[in-house]
């Protein structure tokens, strides 16, 4: 074995840094346990933090990485998963989100392909979203970018709102409801902020949470309301960030769908102007308890599969 991976139970602390992902608000509002500490042969360490859960009643543990691209972060020297003593973790199994930069570990998986809109490039747009963000705006839409820890909670309970409609539209799974508490949190945390699109009559018509993170703007969860949807008001919550990401100097990623080529992803592929894979690493730190969890199960195409739906 080339490198040892242990376990920290510090809540993330360690791989704490000032890019969003990790720092200390989004991990706190993910309710991270630990840190992941890959060492190398040459004393360098890699860093990924971790949500450890147990599966089923226990006593084994398996773990996650938190929602978004947290990555796996460190020296520049890419690893073989095989050579990599996981034993000492304690783990079945981890399932590590990287993020968009190429991940430092052999054998990933592309999970899907994100949008994005980079002032490096010719900027692009269709006509008609260009027409729908000029008609909104000439019927009266207006639109405020605030930074996170400057929202006023009317403001964060507005995005709320608009986020659990589009959650309640989507029929989104349960855990995808993040309640306030999350949404003070992440909005705490440094170059994060709410752009927020109001309706003529002054109500809140679309919202969305932007942070910066690893060299990009990411457009991170957005909202909707019922109300307001024929006019799209998100396309002008886009286009001021395809804006705010210009003035930054670094590029915007819109995310991808749900699947490869629904609505969501087309939706944000007529304001990109280039596509990017994003990848994930699927670990099997204990074969003999992986396959014995996993006896019971069909969990083709679920990682891991004694987590099958």
């Amino acid at each position: 074995m080339s490198a040892r991976a242990e376990l920290l139970e510090d809540g993330g602390a360690v791989a704490v840094s000032d890019q969003f992902f990790r720092s200390a608000e989004f991990l706190a509002a993910e309710r991270v346990t630990h840190t992941l500490r890959i060492e190398t042969e040459d004393g360098g360490a890699l860093l990924a933090p971790l949500l450890v859960r147990e599966i089923g009643e226990g006593p084994e543990l398996d773990a996650i990485s938190p929602y978004g691209y947290p990555g796996l972060v460190g020296p520049g020297e890419v690893l073989d998963p095989t050579a990599i003593d996981w034993g000492a973790t304690g783990l079945v199994s981890i399932f590590l989100r990287h993020t968009l930069d190429p991940p430092p570990l052999t054998a990933t998986t592309e999970r899907n392909v994100v949008q994005i809109a980079d002032p490096a490039l010719a900027p692009k747009s269709r006509p008609s979203d260009r027409r729908q963000v000029r008609r909104n705006l000439e019927a009266g839409y207006t639109l405020s970018l605030v930074p996170g820890a400057a929202t006023t909670p009317a403001q964060r309970s507005g995005f709320l709102d608009l986020y659990e409609q589009t959650m309640r539209r989507t029929a989104a799974a349960p855990h995808y409801f993040f309640g306030p508490t999350y949404f003070d949190g992440v909005l705490a945390a440094d170059r994060t902020w709410l752009a927020l699109a109001s309706a003529p009559s002054g109500e809140l018509a679309a919202a969305s949470i932007s942070a910066v993170s690893d060299g990009y703007l990411h457009y991170y969860l957005s909202g909707s309301a019922d109300s307001h949807l024929r006019d799209s008001p998100m396309k002008n919550i886009v286009s001021a960030l395809i804006e705010h990401s210009s003035e930054l100097g670094m590029p915007l990623n819109l995310g991808g769908g749900i699947s490869r080529g629904d609505a969501l992803e087309e939706f944000k592929r007529g304001f990109a102007n280039r596509e990017q894979a994003w990848h994930s690493s699927e670990i099997i730190c204990d074969s003999v308890a992986y396959e014995r969890l996993s006896s019971d199960r069909d969990g083709a195409g679920f990682f891991p599969a004694y987590r099958a739906p």
